[in-house]
């Protein structure tokens, strides 16, 4: 399919299409033929997002993304190039995770075998969902969960290139608070010291939220509640909720673990004003081996040296 001018303005202009729409990407489901679903996907300007397609055995299936406007930066392992419109990304070519960073506002169309997109689609709706019921109930939390996600991904990548695990990771470390649903708001944002009996309901998150995960309706998500169960704890055993000790803590979970703190140390919350970066790096490095696993920790920090300690 090639989508003339006229016709992508035509897409945008039918607000009556199904739509899935976040903070930063908007799709919008076009129609099926003959056994493949278009949707035409949109990035807003200095925004990024993952391609990863798992090796998918089933004969003639189709997953194809070709740019239709604006310019977008790809990279995977140490390659890197910018397509413009009319060049396609086709992922069955790349063994790694893709990351999509848009130089401007970008339009991409989709091409996916049906069965594996509608399904897709259905449940992208059903996350989005039930991330604006964390909005609604806590900004900061949806806000700083959305920014976990992002930097797992990438901190995934770097240890994990060919991509495996990625999807489960995305929703792990997405949801990794959605256990605060279940805590009253006033202990949320209290700007004061918590009390004793305070702090063990905020750290009952962690089980709530596992709980919340391992009842859900997607069964991806329900695979995802590990890490929601496990991102507090430590790699010296004394975390919670379990005092999980080193390698017993998942790679994921010590992902989430390492960005998550240095997300909370570096930006305001209603107790305290943000550290700044180098206080922050510096803490982070006092918590190596402790706190932290040190493979994930020496990750992370070589990832911000590289970006300018950009966050």
């Amino acid at each position: 399919m090639i989508l003339t001018r006229e016709q992508l303005q035509d897409i945008k202009e039918k607000q009556s299409l199904p739509q899935v729409i976040t903070d930063k990407t908007v799709t919008t489901y076009i129609g099926s033929s003959n056994n493949i679903s278009y949707a035409l996907y949109t990035l807003t300007s200095a925004s990024t997002s993952w391609i990863y397609c798992k090796q998918n055995n089933t004969k003639n299936y189709i997953e194809k993304y070709t740019i239709i406007t604006g310019r977008l930066k790809i990279n995977w392992c140490d390659e890197q190039v910018i397509l413009s419109p009319g060049d396609v990304i086709e992922p069955k070519f790349y063994d790694a995770l893709i990351t999509c960073h848009a130089k401007d506002i970008v339009e991409i169309l989709i091409e996916m075998t049906s069965d594996y997109f509608e399904r897709n689609f259905s449940e992208r709706s059903i996350i989005h969902r039930d991330a604006l019921r964390i909005q609604e109930v806590d900004g900061y939390t949806y806000h700083h969960c959305a920014r976990i996600r992002d930097y797992s991904i990438e901190l995934w990548k770097r240890m994990m290139p060919n991509g495996d695990g990625v999807d489960r990771l995305s929703l792990g470390s997405y949801f990794h608070d959605i256990g605060k649903l279940a805590i009253p708001i006033e202990i949320l944002n209290k700007a004061g010291k918590l009390t004793e009996e305070e702090w063990k309901i905020i750290k009952m998150h962690t089980t709530l939220g596992a709980e919340i995960m391992r009842n859900h309706e997607i069964p991806r998500i329900r695979e995802a509640a590990f890490i929601v169960e496990e991102h507090h704890e430590r790699y010296d055993g004394k975390g919670y909720p379990y005092g999980l000790l080193g390698n017993e803590i998942s790679l994921e979970s010590s992902i989430v673990s390492v960005v998550d703190a240095f997300d909370a140390m570096t930006t305001n919350r209603v107790y305290r004003g943000a550290m700044t970066f180098e206080k922050a790096i510096q803490e982070m490095k006092d918590g190596r081996g402790t706190q932290f696993n040190p493979k994930v920790l020496d990750e992370f920090l070589k990832m911000l040296e590289e970006h300018n300690n950009q966050w």
